[in-house]
């Protein structure tokens, strides 16, 4: 057994690397400083905050979801290299039990340190000492996974996970697109995120690798309305309207597959739409400021819609520029299409050129992908003011199963069922 003195659930107050950004560098916008709430079993109601607290992991839904977003984010999608159907529902298990003890802040593993010596600790350890830090990790099934042939699951396969279709403007880069697994781990610490998806890809060697992968600091969307707007990398506050996730009325007909939206085994999930956009920020920074505004269709400062005084008053859409970001994305603009956006900034250096390889990295939860995310993008690749200047280059989908029930359940267990 691990010693429980370095139990991390044990550890007081905030990890020292919460505050600290990608690669040590400074880019801790939105560094964790106690301001939210974190949701309590089942992913909707919301519960004390503190820093380094635990986030239930079981329960109706995935936490992760509708979960106060965290600071910091690291997100993989998996290829699954083997090809026996049992190696995967063994490795779907071996996850669902590390999941279970990473975001209640414990090591992987009964053995992790103390014995064995010459075998591998069962965790990597960067993480012993840290507190649970709001860890999540919530995991989807790609469209890929269903293929003929592979592991008799193209049957099951949901109507609602489609194949995007080629928006106006994509220039996807297939090396950090799709994937037959994707893993979301959340977190207020850097490191605690890190370490979760380094350990579930060390738990799937020989059975699954990372396809690809993206780091996210300063979150760009919130499901706390009470909480302060965070803003984009562009500077404008992003997800005024996002659904709360204490609105279950909300959340319940937009967000979570019902009993009748088709495949049984997702009823309580959610459909999930990756997209790495980035952004000209060179370009941009040199636009005037009514430009900036007229192209988001919101004041810069406060946030207020066109005609309006504060962030979070009615916006009047007929006063923006048809072009207006704010106006194209409205529902109102698309037959009352909504998703809960969990979006993060990324910045990956510079690209060669000495541009700054940066933007968000877009994560949209909707009830059916049809009539979420694709009509709503449809409308944007068309007339949205901002394709001037950004790019998106990075696309996935998945499907995200209901959430683990208890300590004999595991992720996507109704799916084979």
């Amino acid at each position: 057994m691990s010693d429980p003195s370095a139990d991390p659930s044990r550890a007081p107050g905030p990890s020292r690397r919460a505050l600290l950004g990608w690669g040590g560098g400074g880019l801790a916008a939105g560094a964790a400083a106690g301001w939210g709430v974190s949701a309590a079993r089942g992913g909707g109601a919301e519960q004390d905050g503190r820093s380094g607290a635990a986030v239930p992991f079981h329960g109706a839904h995935q936490a992760g979801i509708a979960t106060a977003v965290q600071d910091r984010l690291h997100f993989a999608a998996f290829d699954v290299t083997t090809k026996e159907r049992s190696e995967l529902v063994a490795l779907l298990t071996e996850w669902t039990r590390a999941a279970e003890r990473m975001t209640a802040g414990r090591p992987v593993g009964t053995g992790a340190y103390g014995q064995a010596p010459e075998a591998p600790p069962d965790d990597t350890g960067e993480a012993l000492g840290l507190p649970p830090s709001r860890l999540t990790l919530t995991l989807g099934f790609g469209p890929s996974l269903f293929a003929e042939g592979r592991f008799g699951l193209a049957d099951r396969r949901p109507k609602a996970l489609v194949d995007l279709p080629k928006f106006p403007g994509d220039g996807l880069d297939r090396a950090r697109s799709g994937g037959d697994l994707c893993v979301q781990a959340c977190a207020d610490d850097p490191q605690v995120a890190v370490h979760a998806i380094r350990n579930l890809a060390r738990i799937g060697m020989g059975r699954a690798a990372i396809r690809w992968s993206q780091l996210g600091f300063g979150k760009t969307s919130s499901t706390t309305p009470d909480a302060q707007t965070p803003r984009n990398m562009m500077g404008f506050k992003d997800g005024t309207r996002n659904i709360a996730g204490s609105d279950t009325a909300a959340l319940e007909r937009h967000v979570w597959v019902g009993a009748g939206d088709g495949a049984g085994w997702m009823t309580g999930g959610s459909y999930l739409v990756a997209r790495r956009i980035r952004m000209h920020v060179e370009t941009w920074d040199r636009a005037p400021l009514q430009e900036q505004e007229d192209v988001f269709g919101r004041d810069k400062r406060e946030g207020a819609a066109v005609g309006k005084a504060k962030e979070r008053d009615e916006p009047f859409l007929e006063a923006m520029l048809p072009t207006a970001h704010v106006r194209l994305a409205h529902p109102d603009s698309n037959g009352g299409a909504t998703i809960l956006r969990r979006g993060y900034s990324f910045t990956n250096g510079t690209d060669g050129l000495g541009r700054l390889d940066a933007g968000l990295f877009f994560l949209a939860y909707q009830r059916d992908v049809r009539t979420g995310f694709v009509p709503v993008q449809r409308r944007l690749a068309a007339a949205d003011a901002l394709n001037e200047y950004i790019q998106h280059v990075g696309s996935a989908v998945f499907a995200v199963p209901p959430g683990v029930r208890d300590g004999d359940d595991w992720w996507g267990r109704g799916l084979f069922a």
